[in-house]
């Protein structure tokens, strides 16, 4: 249905993601990234709207790992759930919009982007905060990953370490700043999970 080639090692990220995995989470997050983009742009013709979408979507992904079956396909799963994203968009746009104005219609001093800006501001000391927790190894390394976006091998020649000590400092420190940020408990602590996998 979908012309998506097949991911390596999908369902075993599958697995883990349903475990709580969240370095697998974010695998999954940045494999099915662009071509997600791409596909909801095709509807909503925006940026923005499309990213809202799908984080959106891998919020949901999150948030419902433990029901999913492993032995489905993730990506008609994932493809579903962007589509619905796109078809409440699309239906809701009228509505949305005509909020904004009242909103902002009461408050003409504070605009969209001072609006974003402090959250943007927010978020950011939170994750450097959760940063903070990790040792000077776990972060140089995360920080590699996330910041320089290197591949695991990338960094394991890098450092002259192991691939597999590369993924375990990965996830031990994925683990650490889960636990830093449970006191923002809800959406917004998934929402700062994704935010960190977008390589803030």
């Amino acid at each position: 249905m979908y012309a998506t080639a097949p991911l390596i090692d999908e369902h075993e990220l599958v697995i883990r993601l349903i475990d709580g995995d969240e370095d697998a989470f974010c695998e999954l997050y940045a494999a099915y990234k662009n071509r997600l983009l791409y596909f909801a742009m095709k509807f909503v013709k925006s940026r923005d709207f499309a990213e809202d979408i799908f984080q959106d979507a891998f919020t949901i992904i999150w948030q419902s790992r433990r029901f999913i079956n492993p032995d489905a396909s993730f990506s008609s799963y994932l493809y579903t759930i962007v589509r619905n994203r796109i078809l409440n968009q699309i239906r809701d746009a009228d509505k949305e919009n005509t909020l904004k104005e009242r909103i902002l219609s009461q408050a003409i001093d504070y605009t969209d982007d001072t609006k974003e800006n402090i959250l943007a501001n927010d978020l950011r000391e939170i994750i450097n905060k959760a940063l903070e927790k990790l040792t000077p190894r776990q972060r140089e390394i995360f920080e590699m990953s996330r910041e320089a976006q290197m591949s695991h091998k990338e960094i394991a020649d890098a450092l002259d370490i192991s691939v597999h000590t590369v993924q375990e400092h990965i996830s031990v420190s994925l683990r650490t700043i889960r636990t830093f940020l449970s006191k923002y408990a809800g959406t917004y602590t998934d929402m700062l999970l994704i935010l960190i996998c977008l390589n803030l």
